[in-house]
C-alpha cells in the first residue's frame, strides 16, 4: 500500500510538471521549465521511494504497469479539474484496457 500511495503522489507532482505550465503560457518558456523541473524534484523523491519499496513484493515490470495505471488515473483528475477536459467513453475504453494490462501483470 506504502508504493501506492508514494506511486499516486509522486504522479500527482509528474503530471503537474508536465501539463501544469499549459495554465501559464503567458509565461516565458525558461520560467516555465525552471518550475516544472522544481517540481520534477518532488516526484522523484517520492518515486524512488516507492519503486525502492515495491522492488521487495513485485517485478520492476509489475512496479511499471502499476506505475502507469497510477498516471492515468491521476491524469485524467488533473486534466478534468485544471483544463475542465471531458471524459469520453473512448478513453474510459482505453482505461479499461490498461486496467486489463494491470490484472494480467499481476494474476500470471
Amino acid at each position: 500500500m506504502r508504493t501506492i500511495i508514494l506511486l499516486t503522489i509522486s504522479n500527482t507532482f509528474m503530471n503537474l510538471a508536465w501539463y501544469g505550465h499549459l495554465k501559464f503560457k503567458d509565461q516565458p518558456l525558461w520560467i516555465v521549465i525552471l518550475a516544472s523541473w522544481l517540481i520534477a524534484f518532488f516526484e522523484y523523491a517520492f518515486q524512488v521511494p516507492a519503486n525502492r519499496i515495491g522492488s521487495n513484493q513485485w517485478t520492476v515490470p509489475q512496479l511499471k504497469i502499476l506505475q502507469e495505471c497510477i498516471t492515468l488515473i491521476v491524469f485524467t483528475i488533473i486534466a478534468f479539474a485544471l483544463f475542465r477536459s471531458p471524459v469520453k467513453w473512448n478513453y474510459l475504453v482505453s482505461y479499461a484496457m490498461i486496467v486489463g494490462a494491470v490484472y494480467f501483470a499481476f494474476k500470471f
